[in-house]
């Protein structure tokens, strides 16, 4: 309390320190329906154990029916209630309805997945009534919406997020790979089951996946799998060892998927205990060990990319040719040409994409017109062109390239009168036109394929604006005569009016360029699912035309600048120039 000047009202949604926990209270004997409103608002932001405190502010019917973890709706700041309540006819005395209303900018299901929105109006009601209360007359609400209603500083607060992991489908045992899947989950404890936040992420990755991503992954557990039920909290002991007792329905798994269940938990946990935890012991139904996986031995299982994955860079010369930086966690090294006919051959090349083992590279023609493939490892002559464009101008024709985690190489043509997605499999044959039903008109400006192989990142243009969605990569029939398709496109950067270049940046996060609705450029990182982590701003950097980054959240960020060339960005620094001659920068993918 301060012992000198004025007392002010602090609102529970204002930004701040994430460690700061807000407790609920109470109502007061004889509360208005003001009071109780607000009480009632304040409580949700709280911890508050099975919210029985915000209960308080309900009658016992509305509070039984009342279910928290239904749906939270995040908004642009704290609900606002309307001032003057409306009172209905001759039983004004008695009853009273408040309007909620706000920014409507995500929501966050029962499966914990965040749905971003572009900002929509929110508006619902609370109906309170005045009951007989053990001290007399009291209002309470008596109708209200199921789910949370919370403002971004309280959400960022109180929650966080995590990436539970499953095997992508349609791929051999062999090559058998991790995808990430983000979710977010309470901050402490959840207030509704109790758990902390190893409990909340191992229960959630045991449930499954979210609906967006279900199509293309699965999960190694058994159906019906999950915690044993005297289980509230899970804790690493002392030698970092994490023991999960899991119910009937693993007992009978065998060695090996057992195995491949232990590292999605693993990596599920990878990121979210402060100490990390070095060992998992699956438990069956009766506690004894079903099996035990090292951190070491999940690596063969690891997420593509996320260890031990290329750290090489490549770009092209002032003089059309492509060349490399050998790896270097610090992006320093001294360049050097590719063999092959990119790096000294005739040939003069715009934009390159090269192939995740680094043997092949697809590059475009000056004008945009040709897209060639052709080995970086040995010499070489520049072969026929693998997709060709009939466009009439170059800002017409292909896109820069891109290969995913299966080998495929993927791009775009842009010419007006005949728009494709492209997919040559193995980088070689027939290009293959993928579908994408959801476009809408949109035109396809840019690409880039997570390494996991089953999304796509795409730069849309439409009625002047470029936005950012990401896909779900869907894949039937067999190999040879597979039909892939990019189906339900979501949005992955709502706040930017404008994106202008994006490059994968993990498993389940990107980094932007792009500019806010009359706002000037800014470079930042957005999830996967479309939300921004709290550090996700990085710092300015002028006329930035593409950025790279890889998918070792260790190498250092890398962008082609009109001005300075090409520029790096490492952890905790400032952009640093590279190289004043040079363009279209990028790692592997």
């Amino acid at each position: 309390m301060p012992v000198t000047g004025d007392v002010k009202a602090v609102d529970a949604s204002q930004p701040g320190d994430s460690q700061v926990q807000v407790y609920a209270v109470a109502p007061r004997d004889g509360a208005t329906p003001n009071e109780v409103v607000d009480g009632f608002l304040e409580s949700m932001t709280s911890d508050d154990s099975d919210f029985r405190t915000t209960r308080k502010y309900l009658t016992q019917e509305a509070s039984k029916a009342w279910k928290p973890s239904a749906l939270t709706t995040v908004l642009a700041k704290a609900p606002n209630r309307s001032d003057r309540p409306s009172h209905e006819g001759d039983r004004s005395t008695t009853e009273v309805t408040y309007t909620l209303s706000g920014e409507k900018v995500a929501t966050v299901d029962e499966q914990n997945a965040y749905q971003p929105l572009a900002q929509t109006d929110y508006a619902r009601t609370l109906h309170l009534v005045r009951q007989n209360g053990p001290d007399g007359k009291e209002w309470r609400i008596d109708i209200v919406p199921d789910g949370l209603v919370l403002g971004q500083s309280d959400f960022k607060r109180l929650y966080r997020s995590v990436n539970k992991f499953y095997f992508a489908t349609g791929r051999s045992e062999a090559q058998s790979t991790l995808v990430a899947d983000p979710v977010y989950i309470r901050n402490r404890t959840d207030p509704v089951t109790g758990t902390d936040t190893v409990t909340q992420a191992v229960r959630s990755l045991l449930r499954g996946p979210t609906d967006w991503l279900r199509p293309v992954v699965e999960s190694r557990f058994p159906a019906g799998t999950g915690l044993r039920k005297d289980v509230i909290s899970l804790t690493p002991d002392d030698r970092n060892v994490l023991k999960v007792p899991l119910n009937k329905k693993a007992d009978g798994a065998g060695q090996r998927s057992c195995r491949m269940m232990a590292s999605q938990v693993l990596f599920t946990l990878r990121d979210l205990t402060s100490a990390r935890v070095e060992q998992v012991e699956l438990q069956r139904s009766d506690g004894s060990p079903l099996c035990v996986l090292g951190s070491d031995q999940a690596e063969e299982y690891a997420p593509d990319g996320s260890s031990g994955g290329p750290d090489s860079q490549y770009f092209v010369d002032a003089k059309g040719h492509v060349q490399r930086i050998p790896g270097s966690t610090r992006g320093s090294g001294e360049p050097e040409p590719v063999a092959g006919p990119f790096g000294a051959g005739p040939a003069r090349v715009s934009e390159v994409g090269v192939a995740r083992d680094e043997q092949l590279a697809a590059a475009l023609s000056q004008h945009h017109d040709a897209l060639y493939v052709a080995s970086i490892t040995e010499d070489g002559q520049l072969p026929a062109p693998a997709v060709t464009s009939k466009a009439g101008g170059s800002e017409d024709r292909l896109t820069a390239p891109s290969w995913d985690g299966r080998g495929d190489l993927w791009v775009a043509d842009r010419d007006p009168d005949n728009p494709r997605l492209l997919r040559l499999a193995g980088g070689a044959g027939k290009p293959q036109e993928v579908t994408v039903p959801s476009l809408n008109g949109s035109r396809i400006e840019g690409l880039r394929l997570s390494s996991d192989g089953v999304r796509i990142a795409l730069l849309l243009k439409s009625d002047g604006h470029t936005t950012l969605r990401i896909g779900r990569i869907e894949r039937q029939g067999p190999q040879d005569k597979q039909r892939v398709s990019v189906v339900d496109l979501r949005q992955a950067a709502p706040q930017l009016a404008d994106v202008t270049a994006m490059s994968w940046s993990g498993g389940s996060r990107l980094v932007v360029v792009g500019k806010e609705q009359g706002g000037v450029q800014q470079v930042r990182y957005v999830q996967a699912d479309g939300s921004t982590p709290a550090s996700g701003v990085l710092p300015g950097v002028n006329q930035v035309r593409a950025i790279a980054a890889a998918d070792d959240e260790q190498l250092p960020l890398m962008a082609d600048t009109q001005g300075d060339g090409i520029v790096k960005l490492l952890p905790g620094d400032n952009w640093q120039t590279v190289l004043k001659e040079g363009s279209a920068l990028v790692y592997p993918g």
